[in-house]
């Protein structure tokens, strides 16, 4: 399977990438020669990564048939200080409701084979940074 996809220079720093017929804007702040006027390319792999995981673990719940009405996932990254700034260790914590009583056990499986055998970002960011995850109720 392949992929291919465009990104366009914008003009400064700003650059617009088409992905699936979506457009995303991509910017650098302006004390590094951007506008600010979209995010910035290293936090939306971030994103990627948390949005990845989060539809594995939901797409698993729902076949569990585990009644969740609220998930939001938390990053926290650290960032290498010399060229090149990259990850060296990131930890997603999964964050649901004690009210909707999942059982723990499930919970645990869906985001366990989200870790480890469907999400694609996470299989590509394992070779570059430290990966951490955790289950949390609120």
């Amino acid at each position: 399977m392949s992929y291919s996809m465009t990104t366009t220079w914008k003009g400064d720093m700003a650059f617009e990438a088409e992905l699936d017929g979506h457009k995303v804007l991509m910017d650098a702040a302006q004390d590094n020669g951007g506008q600010d006027s979209g995010p910035r390319p290293k936090p939306m792999l971030l994103a990627s990564f948390s949005g990845c995981s989060g539809m594995d673990v939901i797409s698993i719940l729902k076949k569990m048939r585990e009644p969740c009405s609220w998930f939001e996932l938390k990053v926290d990254a650290e960032s290498s200080q010399d060229h090149p700034k990259r990850y060296t260790s990131i930890k997603l914590r999964y964050q649901f409701k004690k009210s909707d009583n999942l059982n723990p056990v499930n919970v645990q499986k869906a985001c366990k084979l989200s870790q480890d055998k469907y999400c694609g970002v996470s299989a590509m960011l394992k070779d570059a940074a430290k990966l951490e995850w955790s289950i949390e109720y609120l």
